[in-house]
């Protein structure tokens, strides 16, 4: 590894997460900065008001249909009839947005969202030139990239800034509610190692090219089906799975790249995707140039798909993403998940069975007494209810389901808006937790080095 690159890693270890004051200015006020926004996330940054933030928005991008989409979606939450927002929108369009952005500097907070070929590059730019910043994932798509990311964060500690990415998985009720039961000993105990053949942690998420967002047919940008500019699966979704085996498996430990992680398998595969299949989804003729490398027999195969088995400080866990065209009727993404302790296995799934929804069930493991454990289950209730009132449990074949009030189920859309609204407290205090920097830095060296393992196996 470079001497540059050991620097930001020494760095990053000592600390980058407290970053002393940035500079809101304006008594505090947030003022956004929105970055050549490829992708639908941008906007839904902006699907609610928060206090302390500036209605007015200063949008840089090329000209073209990609910024053109972001702001007829802001306009949409402008003119919604429930709970309209109040944003005005002040654009440039020109091939200098970097630049223009960097010079007039209108803002303290960027966000981007969008093609991660140039992602890094908006991000280390921000970050030298004084700015905060909030990036959709992922930070980084390779090698890289990654020590791109090491000298992002130790350029944002030195200018003390705030880099974060919008994991917004964290703010889905049956994970949170995973978490909170993996917590009680007396219900969960305590987690399995695991081994490759049978983790302690699987997670396990299925997307579909061709969705609804907010309400509209999403059409994607060409550029979205070119893993050179997208990444590819094994480095894109999956970094809200190992985001959440971190978050969940080792709340608040700072974790160490260097010895807490050891890829056992990587592996990747394509999703097929036909000419009409595209064009319906883009709205374009197949295929852009940079597309032709990847078409075979007429047809685009996009490396979307990848399986991670890792052991994170002994435990190990897989990881594994998987990219559909399209979801079958009255389906949408779906998510599988379990951690296995040595008193019950607490498991979300999202299938037929479970008409789409998720679902949590705590399932007592062989050889507990059954009779002890749904005491302890029920004593242990209180302690959730008092965080998620309303949680309720229903005995089922295999153990309990939780009941969840829909009230909790306010969907993925909504969640971008509680990841801002966090990382702008986290702006008012001058700091992340000491654990959110060393544990990011984990989470994209777990999904860049599995791509490496997983290129060589080929």
């Amino acid at each position: 590894m470079k001497a540059m690159t050991m620097m930001a890693v020494g760095a990053a270890a000592a600390g980058l997460a407290a970053c002393g004051t940035m500079g809101t200015g304006g008594g505090g006020t947030v003022k956004l900065l929105t970055l050549d926004p490829g992708h639908f996330h941008a906007a839904l940054v902006q699907k609610s008001m928060t206090p302390g933030v500036d209605p007015v928005v200063h949008v840089y991008a090329p000209a073209g249909e990609e910024v053109e989409a972001h702001l007829a979606r802001i306009k949409s939450f402008n003119e919604r009839a429930e709970k309209p927002t109040a944003w005005k929108t002040e654009v440039y369009r020109g091939p200098d947005y970097l630049e223009r952005m960097l010079a007039e500097k209108k803002g303290n907070v960027m966000v981007t969202s969008g093609n991660n070929r140039r992602k890094l590059e908006y991000i280390k730019s921000a970050v030298d030139a004084g700015l905060n910043v909030l990036a959709d994932k992922p930070m980084a798509i390779n090698a890289k990239g990654f020590a791109t990311l090491l000298e992002a964060y130790a350029s944002a500690e030195k200018n003390k800034v705030l880099l974060y990415d919008i994991m917004t998985e964290r703010y889905e009720i049956t994970t949170m509610l995973q978490k909170e039961f993996s917590l009680i000993p007396a219900v969960f105990g305590q987690m399995e190692k695991g081994t490759p053949q049978n983790p302690a942690v699987t997670k396990e998420s299925i997307h579909h090219f061709s969705k609804i967002v907010s309400g509209s047919p999403l059409v994607r940008p060409a550029w979205f089906f070119d893993v050179e500019q997208q990444g590819e699966g094994i480095v894109d979704v999956t970094t809200h799975l190992v985001d959440l085996i971190q978050w969940e498996c080792f709340p608040e430990v700072v974790l160490d790249h260097t010895k807490d992680i050891e890829i056992v398998t990587a592996k990747r595969w394509p999703t097929v995707i036909s000419p009409e299949q595209f064009k319906g989804v883009t709205k374009k003729d197949p295929w852009p140039d940079y597309l032709k490398k990847d078409v075979k027999d007429g047809a685009l195969n996009v490396f979307a798909n990848g399986e991670i088995v890792y052991r994170l400080r002994g435990v190990c866990a897989k990881v594994s993403v998987v990219w559909n065209f399209e979801a079958p009727a009255g389906a949408g993404d779906t998510h599988y998940s379990i951690l296995r302790g040595s008193k019950a296995n607490l498991v979300i799934r999202q299938g037929k069975e479970q008409a789409f929804k998720p679902t949590l069930c705590v399932e007592p493991v062989a050889g507990v007494d059954a009779g002890a454990f749904e005491q302890a289950l029920a004593a242990s209730l209180p302690k959730i209810t008092a965080k998620y009132p309303g949680v309720g449990l229903k005995r089922i074949d295999k153990g309990w389901e939780i009941l969840i009030p829909d009230s909790y189920r306010d969907g993925h859309e909504a969640h971008f808006a509680q990841v801002a609204d966090k990382y702008f407290r986290f702006l008012r205090d001058g700091k992340l937790p000491a654990w959110e920097v060393p544990n990011t830095i984990a989470k994209y060296y777990t999904t860049t080095k599995a791509r490496e393992i997983a290129l060589q196996a080929k």
